[in-house]
Formats: structure tokens, sequence, C-alpha cells
């Protein structure tokens, strides 16, 4: 069995605003984190996302960015209005105008897409549809043991894994790989599968092609991918599991 995925981790200026915006837009709790951070957890089928402090400059596009999914183009047009009106904004990544697809930032300037319906690549994904990463076939495939999530989509150097309840997808669109800027702002948390332990888990990952970087003072170790992207396993004890402090956006 492979580890979980408790989040996709982002970095932000302001954590807790960031987790509000994203809080109100896919309508999730936020769970408050000891430090300044907070988490939405997700569920079997939707990824959770994480918020931290960190750096609030942003060089260049990130090397993961989200794509909501839309039911029908009134649902998309809902959702890109509920976005602007919790501080996301318009961008312009040289998408023609003929795209269908929604291209917007969050308050603290991570791209993300409003798809559009009929998007069968994402039918039944759920409303956190993908989440689409700069990255090779290797890494790709290291995931997907890492994860025990199977591949879905494999061709062409490009390649996306499911868990097997379904939900979110995860997928790599191959080289080029943009231009790294130091370490990266978002990163993978995983937690140790129920009955393992981090030391064993971490391992099993460097078997797989992980290198270990460092440890932090909360006893996260970091490890880097196949493709150098920093990725953490956290203590047994996941932050959603020690924070009683659960805010409701609703």
């Amino acid at each position: 069995m492979g580890c979980h995925l408790l989040a996709i981790c982002l970095e932000a200026g302001q954590p807790q605003r960031l987790a509000r915006f994203w809080a109100g837009l896919l309508g999730r709790e936020i769970v408050v984190e000891d430090g300044g951070g907070a988490l939405l957890p997700g569920s079997d089928t939707q990824v959770g996302l994480r918020f931290i402090p960190g750096r609030a400059e942003k060089v260049g596009a990130n090397r993961i960015h989200l794509h909501l999914t839309s039911t029908s183009l009134a649902d998309q047009q809902q959702t890109v209005a509920t976005a602007l009106s919790l501080g996301a904004g318009h961008l312009d990544v040289g998408q023609r105008p003929d795209e269908g697809h929604i291209v917007l930032a969050d308050p603290e300037g991570n791209e993300f897409c409003v798809i559009e319906p009929g998007n069968s690549f994402l039918a039944g994904c759920g409303q956190l549809g993908e989440a689409a990463c700069d990255g090779t076939r290797a890494v790709g495939l290291f995931w997907s043991a890492a994860l025990d999530w199977p591949l879905v989509w494999d061709q062409d150097q490009e390649t996306a894994i499911q868990s097997p309840s379904g939900g979110t997808k995860i997928a790599w669109g191959g080289p080029p790989l943009a231009p790294r800027h130091g370490s990266n702002r978002q990163r993978f948390d995983l937690t140790p599968p129920a009955h393992g332990d981090q030391r064993s888990e971490i391992d099993r990952l460097v078997s797989l092609g992980a290198t270990r970087l460092a440890v932090e003072a909360d006893g996260s170790v970091v490890l880097a991918d196949p493709d150098g992207n920093e990725f953490c396993v956290l203590p047994v004890a996941s932050p959603g599991e020690v924070s009683a402090d659960v805010r409701s956006t609703g």
C-alpha cells in the first residue's frame, strides 16, 4: 500500500487568508494549524489543500496548478464569478480566444483554470478535477508507485494518475520543463499508510527514486522526487489530527 497524499501544500504570505479563498471557492472547512498554517481536508476522491507560511514572492509560473471542473456554461461562469468575488483575478498566459477554459489567479497569484463543461478527460473527477504538474514521464511513474495510484494516461511523455477511488487526477505534461527558481513554493505532503511508520515509508520512497534532503523541526522529512521537486513525509500524526480549530465557510 502506498503512502497517503494528505494535501497539495502551498507556501503563502498570508496562508489563512489564502485558505479562506479556496475554502469559499470549493465549499470546504478550514482546519487551523499551529504555526499559522491551514488545511482544507480532502476526501477519498478529492485532494486536500494545505497552506503554510512561506515566501510571498512568486517567480515564474507554478509547477503545479489546479483545474476546476464545470457541469455547464452557467456553472463555469458562476465559479468564475465566485472566484472573482473572493479576490481572484483574470490572468493572460497566452491562451487563445477559442479555448474554453478560463485562467485565473488566486489572491497570491497562483494560477488555476476553470475548465469548460464537456471535458472528457475530467469527466467524473469532481469539482477539483486535476492538479496539472510540470514533470517528466519518469516522475509520473514514480508518483504512481509512491501513492499506489494507477496510471490513467501514458502517451507522448505525458502521464496522469488517479486514486483507485476516482476523483482528482494528478497529471504531468512531459518535457520541456520550465526553469527552476530555487525550491518550489508548492509540494505534496504525505503521511505513512495505515499501520505504517515514517521511517519505513521513507526507505520505500528512496528505493523508488526519491532523495532525502532534510528533516524539519516538526519531524517532517523533506525529500525530492526524480525531477527534483521537494515533497514531505509528515509524522504519523498529521496537522489536521492535532488541531481542534475547525472553521466552516458555510
